[in-house]
Parts: structure tokens; sequence; C-alpha cells
């Protein structure tokens, strides 16, 4: 079983090195440095809406742990209901890791804090040739029919 934590200013070397392999899959290999020490300060900030929960290696040293997964989570109101909802931006597991379970455990993990918290609502996005994703999505969630639209402004 693997560990599922709340990001601590510990984790920023095993984040970043995930998060790296993240931004390169999906087509941000040049993200400048001062802006992945921004999302790092905003995850660690307790006042911003944004979080950061990582599946840490159990066999890994306290002092150095090794980041296997990391979910990025954007907590905020709901116009339907008086409880905020949570909006998964990005979900990753390492690729060496895949299918031993660790993205089940980390949305089981992710749920678990949705109920405690509260929130109405935990909910996401993923690409339509995410299949892989798709799999596993589908076999915790019910699939949303909405359709994305969105504008860049920069």
């Amino acid at each position: 079983m693997i560990d599922i934590l709340h990001a601590e200013p510990k984790h920023r070397s095993g984040w970043e090195q995930l998060w790296r392999q993240y931004i390169v899959k999906f087509g941000a290999p040049d993200m400048p440095d001062n802006v992945i020490d921004g999302l790092w300060h905003r995850i660690l900030d307790p006042d911003h809406a944004m979080q950061a929960w990582l599946a840490i290696d159990p066999e890994s040293q306290a002092d150095a742990p090794t980041v296997i997964g990391l979910a990025h989570l954007i907590i905020h109101p709901h116009t339907f209901s008086l409880r905020n909802v949570a909006y998964l931006e990005d979900f990753w597991v390492s690729a060496d890791q895949r299918g031993r379970g660790i993205g089940e455990q980390m949305m089981t993990a992710l749920q678990a804090q949705a109920k405690q918290q509260d929130w109405t609502r935990l909910y996401w996005l993923t690409g339509d040739d995410n299949h892989g994703a798709q799999r596993l999505y589908d076999r915790l969630a019910k699939r949303d029919h909405s359709v994305l639209y969105k504008i860049d402004t920069a």
C-alpha cells in the first residue's frame, strides 16, 4: 500500500521530477523555472485554493521521499450549493509505476478527502484519446457528456 499525502516542503524534489515528466507529456516542456517555483509556492500556501496530493513510495526514505504520483486540486465555490467543489486539474502516475493500482488508490484517497472536507463534488477532464486513464475513470466515476470550450487570452 502506498502513502497518499498532502504535499510538504520535503516533497519538492520528488514532486518537481514528476511534474517535469507531466509537462513534457502535455506540451509544456519549456515551462520556466519561475512558473514551477510559483506553482510550488501556491501548493504549500494554506490560504491558496490549490492543493497537491502525492503518492509516496513506502520503500523510500522519510527524509528523501520518492514521489510516484501527483494530483493537483483547485478547491472552489459552486453556484448550485454552498459547499465547495474540487477540480482535479492534473493527475499523473510515473510511467514506471503504472499497472500497480496507484491511480486507483490516489482517486480513492481524493474521494475520501472530498468527503472529509465536505466538498460536494470532485470532477475532472481528460483527453478523448487518453484511453488508459478513461478505463480507470470509467470504473470509479460517472462519465459526464459535457463539451469543453475555451478561449485563450494570452
